[in-house]
């Protein structure tokens, strides 16, 4: 495993209250819609003060946009965790298991489709989500840049076009086990989507 300084106890207590408020104010979100839920109810349903939400989120419109922070940083330390010999595309196909019950478990999905359609259907939040899915890429791609020891070339086109692939097989992956009858694990339909993609990090 790659040698990475533990988090701190207090950003991890943080990180863990952003996790549980994002969940309970996704599921008033669904059941209520966005517009008829208030920061005082998702406070009140998290057993906590409307001044400790604020806390952890300037807004209810961070609290929605916050997740994808918290999904970067999760792959992101993923990568980090994975062994620095190891093959590059190896490492970001285990990062994606992360990925895996957000697809599979029935509860997450339908609650992940829902918000999407929330996020899609407001365009300050759109603009924004848009601007976070740019950073989990970022993130990944200074990470293999590292990798390839190529950190301080922005010339090299090949962290960006490895990154990139691996995110259009996870979305290739993706729509063809929605269009399945679903009996088959997605994560073996992300493995036959990257395995048809042959990377090569040589100089």
């Amino acid at each position: 495993m790659s040698e990475t300084s533990p988090m701190p106890i207090r950003e991890r207590t943080r990180r863990l209250a952003q996790t549980e408020l994002t969940s309970v104010a996704q599921d008033l979100f669904v059941a209520q819609g966005y517009d008829g839920t208030t920061v005082d109810q998702i406070a009140a349903a998290a057993g906590m003060s409307k001044r400790t939400f604020f806390r952890y989120f300037p807004s209810k419109d961070d609290l929605v946009i916050g997740k994808y922070d918290l999904f970067a940083d999760r792959m992101a330390e993923a990568l980090d965790d994975r062994p620095a010999d190891e093959p590059i595309w190896e490492s970001l196909r285990r990062v994606f298991d992360i990925t895996l019950d957000y697809v599979q478990d029935d509860h997450q999905r339908a609650r992940n489709e829902a918000m999407d359609q929330i996020v899609r259907r407001t365009p300050q939040l759109y603009a924004r989500y848009l601007e976070k899915m740019e950073r989990v890429q970022q993130l990944l791609i200074g990470r293999v840049a590292a990798r390839l020891n190529t950190a301080d070339d922005p010339t090299d086109p090949r962290p960006g076009a490895i990154v990139g692939a691996a995110f259009a097989c996870m979305q290739a992956a993706r729509h063809a086990w929605f269009a399945s009858d679903r009996t088959e694990r997605f994560g073996g339909y992300l493995d036959d989507a990257m395995s048809t993609v042959s990377i090569s990090t040589a100089d």
